[in-house]
């Protein structure tokens, strides 16, 4: 998708909503995006998990244990608890011998945080991250459930065209998740503008436009 920037129109985020007539999926109400986290079947939790080929989420202790990151092969590093916010005290210095690549952001773990204006640079640091084959992404924060996950989902919508449901499930297979209500809202309004710009290059194919 070419749009970064999470810009849906006003929705009652409580609501299902159907973008595209034509197709069976509907966008969850935010309600029913926490119940998937509570349904059966969902990871234990642990340190570190791949989520996704070659993509890594974690908590604290994974991204301090250099050694633990060389024996996984990580080769990027992103730190969604970077900052003021409930902070990893890393950054590229940290990092500085490794050969690692990283990228800081400064995000808190409260609904009313805006994260979604780091779907779009982080997204772009994952997927320039997984370019090469050998390469492996750890995206972490403190607990490595809500700001990190809420970025993994993101990227998982944007590069690889998952619906917000799709992407959950997929990654609470793998690994113990929760992002915060307000996360979920925004994932939500994410979900509903990425239907919508497939709606509209889908007419523009047609000629419906």
């Amino acid at each position: 998708m070419s749009s970064c920037a999470v810009k849906s129109k006003s929705k009652n985020p409580y609501a299902a909503v159907k973008v595209d007539p034509d197709s069976d999926y509907i966008t969850p109400g935010t309600l029913d995006l926490e119940q998937l986290f509570w349904a059966g079947n969902g990871a234990q939790y642990a340190h570190v998990n791949q989520v996704w080929p070659r993509i890594y989420i974690g908590d604290e202790k994974t991204a301090l244990e250099r050694s633990g990151l060389r024996d996984l092969g990580i080769t990027h590093v992103l730190n969604a608890a970077e900052g003021k916010w409930n902070n990893v005290l890393t950054g590229a210095e940290y990092y500085s011998d490794m050969n690692i690549d990283y990228f800081g952001v400064e995000a808190d773990d409260k609904p009313t945080f805006n994260i979604s204006q780091f779907f779009c640079p982080a997204t772009q640091f994952i997927h320039e991250g997984l370019s090469q084959p050998e390469n492996r992404v750890l995206v972490h924060c403190v607990m490595g459930r809500s700001r990190s996950a809420s970025l993994v989902l993101a990227y998982l919508m944007m590069k690889q065209s998952l619906t917000v449901v799709d992407a959950i499930e997929h990654v609470r297979q793998k690994r113990c998740i929760l992002p915060n209500h307000g996360f979920l809202k925004q994932l939500r309004a994410l979900d509903i503008t990425l239907q919508e710009e497939r709606l509209r290059e889908k007419r523009q194919i047609n000629g419906t436009l």
